[in-house]
């Protein structure tokens, strides 16, 4: 018997079992490959933040499934790919279980088969989980290509459906790629709901065939309280700033633009310039530092852990972001929520975070020219650091994890409404 002709049979009871149903919390399967793990504790850390206030929700339970590379053995003693092979298969973090199995991983030839490693390398845990008991609702995937299209594939081989979260370069620059943007536009096609973190990204998911109506924008949120003001004079000495400084932050990669920010600091004598990031443009970077003559002014940090950047933030005083993509970036509201105002490169998704005077400003041009400019205007007029934090309060997490519940919820309600489509008995 079909399960309408069941709630024909059974009124009450059916009605009772959908009680039932939306007073359990969700059951979820969080599927990235942006997730931190101990050997890279701030990858994806933008993910496991909005997960985390969603599962402190209550509503919410996740099981997370955060892939990492498998190499050969002959390629495991290359620094780069070999700290994936430390990586736990298993670890716990701020009251989650992160699962990291394997998928195999081609250099340099990967991007197109990608998807279907991905995939191949996770279907057998997620069978082992509903195997051993274990089920979810839905899953919860973040980033089109590849892992939206390995997390497709593993919904419709399980039955269940897919809500895939646009975060970036997986919509305004994978695209451009043709085969990856023939299988981002089938995955835009079979998701079950799909979520932007910006209005630019969802604008650029419309032109890639997205009805707007299926596409909800949901911004990153910050923890207003991690990221807080803390004691400035402390925070200043510990560095050893004695002048005006300006903040990059992000990984050492060239969209970042911290390049672009080093020789701004030509045109800016008056300041000094801290960098925090690590990655594979650091040499590259602490050269031009060096051909510059900027050594006494340019110091480049490495990775500080997150729970430490509040102290960094506080004692500058504006961060610079002059990156060339972003979908939200979050550095700019931990930046605003520890007091410190922004000078922002005027890319899509940054005029929805610098959307007013107490906030920062825009450059003119994401040059070294227009982030001089920039800076020197924001210091003509610099705004009190308790109305930067004020601003920053606007943009807690509550607003974001209401809007997943209630996609998750209606994504539910039309996937079991379909599955009692058939309206012909057994």
């Amino acid at each position: 018997m079909n399960t309408v002709v069941a709630e024909r049979n059974n009124p009450k009871e059916s009605r009772d079992d959908k009680r039932q149903s939306l007073e359990r919390p969700l059951k979820l399967l969080t599927f990235t490959t942006l997730f931190p793990n101990r050997e890279e504790p701030n990858h994806g850390v933008f993910v496991e933040n909005r997960l985390r206030h969603l599962v402190c929700s209550g509503k919410v339970e996740s099981v997370v499934a955060a892939p990492v590379p498998y190499f050969p053995t002959a390629l495991r003693g290359i620094a780069e790919w070999g700290k994936y092979a430390r990586v736990e298969h298993r670890e716990e973090r701020h009251g989650l279980v992160i699962h990291h199995p394997r998928y195999l991983t081609i250099p340099r030839f990967g991007m197109t088969v990608s998807p279907a490693l991905l995939a191949a390398g996770t279907i057998r845990f997620v069978r082992k989980i509903l195997a051993n008991g274990g089920d979810f609702d839905a899953i919860d995937a973040h980033y089109l290509y590849p892992d939206g299209i390995a997390a497709l594939w593993i919904g419709k081989q399980i039955g269940r459906p897919v809500v895939i979260t646009a975060r970036g370069s997986d919509v305004n620059l994978i695209p451009r790629y043709r085969l990856p943007r023939q299988m981002i536009q089938w995955a835009i096609a079979e998701a079950a709901g799909l979520i932007a973190v910006s209005t630019a990204l969802k604008d650029a998911l419309v032109d890639l065939g997205a009805a707007p109506e299926r596409v909800d924008v949901l911004r990153n949120g910050v923890d207003l309280t991690l990221f807080r003001p803390v004691d400035r004079v402390r925070a200043r000495q510990a560095l050893g700033l004695t002048r005006p400084t300006l903040l990059s932050v992000g990984h050492l990669i060239v969209r970042k633009g911290h390049d672009r920010v080093i020789e701004a600091l030509r045109d800016l004598p008056e300041f000094e310039l801290l960098i925090v990031g690590e990655g594979p443009e650091r040499e590259r970077l602490t050269r031009m530092i060096e051909l510059a003559g900027l050594s006494d002014r340019v110091r480049i940090l490495g990775s500080i852990p997150h729970d430490e950047l509040p102290a960094v933030y506080t004692a500058a005083d504006a961060l610079v972001l002059a990156s060339s993509r972003e979908g939200w970036a979050n550095v700019l509201l931990e930046s605003m929520a520890c007091g410190t105002p922004v000078v922002a490169s005027n890319i899509w998704g940054n005029p929805e975070v610098v959307s007013a005077p107490d906030a920062g400003v825009l450059t003119s041009e994401n040059t070294p020219f227009g982030i001089a400019e920039g800076v020197r205007n924001l210091f003509k007029n610099l705004p009190a650091r308790a109305a930067v934090r004020h601003y920053a309060e606007g943009f807690g997490w509550e607003e974001t994890t209401e809007g997943q519940l209630a996609v998750f919820r209606r994504v539910l309600a039309q996937y079991r409404s379909r599955l009692a489509s058939p309206t012909t008995a057994d």
